[in-house]
């Protein structure tokens, strides 16, 4: 691989950070790294794109929108090979990424077509899937339409929080970034069109949708908790003007016939009413 091919790095999250720490490592010119900070209320796991990228002289660019023109002039002028985009939230215009002479490319957090949009892997637990992955692709314009360059399953057992799905997440996201490198630079990826008839797509999710529904089953309710626990803001319901956050939970063999969706049936423990069964909290704040 030769050094002097220039990749201008587009990241966050922990995927962003393993990934530029990958192409460095890999010999790669890095001549700039554009990132954001994180959201107010995210809770930081990760080492940062920007702390890597200044401990390695490389200049960090947090613009809050790329769609000015002096984005995309200034990513010209840098003259790169390849752009990569590596769980960076905010739109890269077509402006910004079409001077990659060898092409541009994004790292999605799901096994593609399935959950383009946002959140894949909080929208994977919400809705019981039982993996979620993550696919390298064809930057284009439209989200996550672009053909396939590789992708890896990543298994999401029953009773598994996103906190435990994460750091494997990550891994796998560098797993397909290290098979895939020598491609992208040679500029040769082989490219697999997506099915656009099994596509599936999700939006933004905000703390409030948070909102825990009792009338929905259990399953579902303990879906939503495992979803959103931490590192995210948390699954939580109101009572007497108190907002009460439920972390970690378990589906109970105890019926809630007779109960209203969402009764507090107990307080120590915390036991709530479903439209099914019992929940407990096990931890909440």
């Amino acid at each position: 691989m030769s050094p002097q091919k220039k990749v201008v790095f587009f990241g966050f999250s922990d995927v962003g950070y393993k990934s530029l720490k990958l192409l460095l490592d890999r010999g790669c010119a890095v001549p700039a790294v554009f990132t954001h900070d994180t959201d107010p209320h995210e809770k930081q796991w990760f080492e940062t794109c920007e702390s890597l990228a200044l401990k390695n002289s490389i200049p960090v660019y947090k613009p809050k929108s790329l769609k000015a023109p002096e984005w995309a002039e200034l990513v010209k002028s840098l003259e790169p090979d390849l752009i990569l985009s590596l769980y960076y939230r905010n739109f890269i215009p077509p402006a910004v990424f079409e001077s990659a002479k060898l092409g541009a490319y994004n790292m999605h957090g799901s096994y593609l077509p399935r959950y383009r949009g946002r959140a894949p892997l909080n929208w994977s637990i919400i809705n019981g899937e039982t993996y979620c992955g993550v696919s390298l692709h064809v930057l284009e314009e439209g989200f996550d339409t672009g053909d396939i360059v590789d992708r890896q399953k990543v298994e999401i057992g029953p009773e598994d929080y996103v906190g435990d799905v994460l750091p494997k997440i990550s891994a796998a996201a560098v797993d397909v970034l290290s098979r895939s490198l020598d491609s992208l630079l040679g500029g040769s990826p082989k490219l697999e069109k997506q099915d656009a008839s099994k596509a599936t797509y999700f939006g933004k999710r905000t703390p409030e949708d948070g909102r825990i529904d009792f009338s929905k089953s259990a399953r579902e309710v303990f879906n939503l908790i495992r979803g959103v626990s931490r590192p995210f803001p948390g699954a939580f319901f109101e009572r007497d003007g108190v907002r009460r956050t439920i972390w970690r939970a378990q589906i109970l063999p105890e019926s809630a016939a007779g109960f209203e969706p969402g009764r507090i049936v107990s307080e120590k423990p915390l036991k709530i009413a479903c439209k099914d069964y019992l929940i407990l909290a096990t931890d909440f704040v």
